[in-house]
C-alpha cells in the first residue's frame, strides 16, 4: 500500500513539473505563400421582412429598381416606393484557396441602413466582387438570424443579440477560381505566422534532414523550398513539409496589459534583475464636526459655529518584496499576491520595474 502511495505521489508530481519545449508541426508555425483564402464584398437586398425594413431611403429606392429591372419589371418614373419589406445591405465572404466554380461558400449579410431586423428576409441575387474589381462568387439564400428585436406602440424597445447581421450556409456559388501559382515557377516560399530567425532555422534544418537541398531561410520570416515540378509530385511534397515535428523558438519576454479592462497577462519567459518592491497605500482621513456655540444668557451675545476637525492617517501594505537575480514569473506573481495589488496597481509596479531596468522584457499596451 505504502509503495503504490509513493508511486502516486511521484506520477502527480511529475504531471505537475513544467514540461520542457514541444514540438509543433510546420503547418501549425506557417503557411505556403499563395495558398490562402481572399475577402470577397457585394452590395444586395434583403426582401420579405415584416415591416422591419429600410422603408424609403433613397439607396434601397435605386437599388430595387435594378433589380426589378434584372426581371423585366419597370417602376414608374417619379413613385418612391415604400420598402419597409426591404433592406440594403453588405455581404461578406471568404474565398478558401484552390476554389473551383460550383462550389459553395458561406456568406454573412450586414443591415447598411436603418433596418431594424432581417428575421425572416431572403437574399435577392447579388455578385461578390474580390479585390481586383472582378465577380468571384453570386449569393442568394435565405438569411439565418440568431438576434431579435421587437418594439411596442409605448416606445419601450426588447433586443437580444443582433438582428441586423444574418448568415446564409453555402450561401455564394462560386464563379471564378483564383490562381494561386503553387504547381509553377522552380522555388516555393513558405512562411512563418511570427517573425523568429531561430524558429526558421529550425524549419529549415528539418526540411533539409526530410528533403536535403530543399529549404534555404530567406530572412526571418521566409523559407525558399526548392520543389520538383508539376502538381502531383510538388503536393507529395508540401504534405511531408507540412507534417514534419519542429521545436520552436521560446516565445520572447512580453508583458500585455490591457489598459481599458485592467487584465494583465506575462509569458513565463518574462525574467527580473535584483530588485525590492514596496506597495502600500497612505490614506489621509479628514473629520469635519463643527459645534453650534451659544452665548450666555442676557448677554446680549451672538450664535457663533466653533470648527472641529479631526485629522487621521494610515498606511497600509507596509510590505517588502525582494527579488533575486533571475527571478521567474512564478515567484514573481507570488510576491505581488503577498503583496496584495490589485490589476492597476500591478500595471504601476511593471512600468516602475521596467523603468528601473529589472524588468526585462517587453510592454505591450492594447
Amino acid at each position: 500500500m505504502l509503495i503504490r502511495l509513493i508511486a502516486l505521489i511521484g506520477i502527480t508530481l511529475a504531471l505537475l513539473l513544467p514540461s520542457g519545449a514541444h514540438a509543433e508541426r510546420v503547418r501549425d508555425l506557417g503557411t505556403f505563400q499563395g495558398v490562402r483564402s481572399n475577402q470577397l464584398t457585394g452590395y444586395g437586398i434583403v426582401v420579405g421582412l415584416a415591416g422591419t425594413g429600410d422603408d424609403s431611403l433613397e439607396y434601397v429606392t435605386q437599388a430595387m429598381r435594378g433589380v426589378s429591372g434584372r426581371v423585366g419589371v419597370q417602376l414608374p418614373a417619379g413613385i418612391n416606393p415604400s420598402l419597409k419589406n426591404a433592406a440594403a445591405v453588405m455581404i461578406t465572404a471568404d474565398l478558401p484557396a484552390f476554389a473551383k466554380p460550383g462550389q459553395r461558400i458561406d456568406v454573412t449579410v450586414s443591415a447598411l441602413g436603418k433596418a431594424k431586423s432581417l428575421r425572416g428576409g431572403a437574399l435577392i441575387l447579388s455578385p461578390l466582387y474580390g479585390a481586383d474589381g472582378q465577380i468571384y462568387a453570386m449569393a442568394q439564400g435565405n438569411l439565418a438570424v440568431g438576434g431579435l428585436g421587437i418594439s411596442g406602440a409605448d416606445g419601450s424597445k426588447l433586443t437580444v443579440n443582433v438582428p441586423t447581421v444574418g448568415r446564409i450556409a453555402d450561401g455564394a456559388s462560386v464563379e471564378r477560381a483564383v490562381a494561386t501559382g503553387f504547381d509553377s515557377g522552380d522555388t516555393l516560399r513558405w512562411n512563418l505566422f511570427q517573425s523568429d530567425f531561430l524558429t526558421a532555422a529550425r524549419v529549415r534544418d528539418a526540411v533539409n534532414r526530410q528533403f536535403p537541398g530543399t529549404a534555404s531561410v530567406e530572412d526571418g520570416v521566409t523559407l525558399a523550398l526548392r520543389l520538383p515540378a508539376g502538381a502531383d509530385a510538388r503536393a507529395s511534397v508540401m504534405a511531408a513539409i507540412e507534417m514534419l515535428d519542429v521545436t520552436p523558438a521560446e516565445t520572447p519576454a512580453r508583458v500585455i496589459v490591457n489598459s481599458r479592462t485592467g487584465t494583465v497577462v506575462i509569458n513565463n519567459a518574462v525574467r527580473l534583475s535584483p530588485a525590492a518592491i514596496s506597495h502600500g497605500k497612505l490614506t489621509v482621513r479628514i473629520d469635519e464636526k463643527p459645534q453650534v456655540v451659544q452665548p450666555a444668557p442676557f448677554s446680549q451675545g451672538q450664535t457663533a459655529v466653533q470648527q472641529d476637525s479631526q485629522l487621521s492617517a494610515e498606511e497600509e501594505g507596509r510590505k517588502v518584496a525582494l527579488f533575486k537575480p533571475g527571478a521567474s514569473l512564478a515567484k514573481l506573481v507570488d510576491a505581488l499576491n503577498l503583496l496584495g495589488v490589485s490589476p492597476s496597481d500591478l500595471v504601476a509596479i511593471l512600468e516602475a520595474l521596467k523603468q528601473a531596468g529589472a524588468l526585462k522584457a517587453e510592454m505591450v499596451v492594447i
